[in-house]
């Protein structure tokens, strides 16, 4: 019975703890235009790494374990939209190429077999 309740309990913390993660990206609205994702990236990097030093310290003071200072996390400071549009730009340029590329790749080999041919047919 209790391993019953157990397994039941975890389901709805895993539960509501996915429903949060759902609730809170539509919330904060981070599938949405990029502008919004960004600003959100901004606000993140600005309240998560003094919320993780106050929760090490509290740790500490109430465990008595030493945690070792971590290094600042990174700052990256591009365009999210900017990059995104360059792939897609380099995407279909690539596409747009393709078929004359192919075709000038086979006449080449075409050129190459045909020369290969004659070679040994002499």
């Amino acid at each position: 019975m209790v391993a019953r309740v157990w397994s039941l309990m975890r389901f709805l913390i895993k539960g509501s703890v996915a429903g949060g993660a759902v609730y809170l990206v539509y919330d904060q609205e981070l599938l949405g235009p990029s502008d919004k994702s960004q600003a959100a990236l901004r606000k993140a990097e600005e309240v998560v790494p003094p919320a993780m030093y106050q929760f090490s310290q509290y740790v500490c003071k109430q465990t008595g374990l030493q945690i070792p200072q971590l290094s600042p996390p990174l700052k990256l400071n591009f365009s999210l939209r900017d990059s995104w549009n360059s792939g897609i730009l380099t995407v279909m340029s690539a596409l747009s190429v393709a078929p004359s590329k192919a075709y000038h790749y086979s006449k080449a080999g075409w050129d190459y077999v045909k020369e290969r041919a004659k070679e040994y047919s002499k």
